[in-house]
């Protein structure tokens, strides 16, 4: 499945349905086929992502100083991070606050 996020105040917005499901999660939403972002939602839907990434990036750290203190190399940063995976709708979220506008998606 893919999520094909719209909103007349931005481009689309398109993931895979693991990822999607993941960050509609993130912003407190149960993943569906079809679904809405209301502009009165975005606010707390953003702060949950921004949260969402820099706990994301702060695991990542300290697994990189554990792995060091024991002597070991840390793993390398594989795939996509969250941080580049949210930012696009992060930024659609944005714009479509600003404008009123809500996001749609599977309509």
């Amino acid at each position: 499945m893919l999520y094909k996020f719209k909103s007349k105040a931005a481009g689309d917005v398109i993931m895979t349905g693991p990822s999607g499901d993941h960050i509609l999660r993130l912003i407190g939403k149960e993943p569906a086929p079809q679904g809405i972002i209301l502009p009165a939602d975005m606010p707390a839907a953003i702060a949950a992502l921004e949260q969402a990434v820099l706990d994301d990036e702060e695991r990542r750290r300290r697994a990189e100083e554990e792995a060091r203190a024991e002597g070991r190399t840390p793993e390398p940063q594989e795939g996509v991070t969250l941080r580049q995976r949210a930012w696009p709708l992060i930024e659609m979220m944005r714009r479509a606050h600003a404008a009123d506008k809500d996001i749609v998606w599977g309509v």
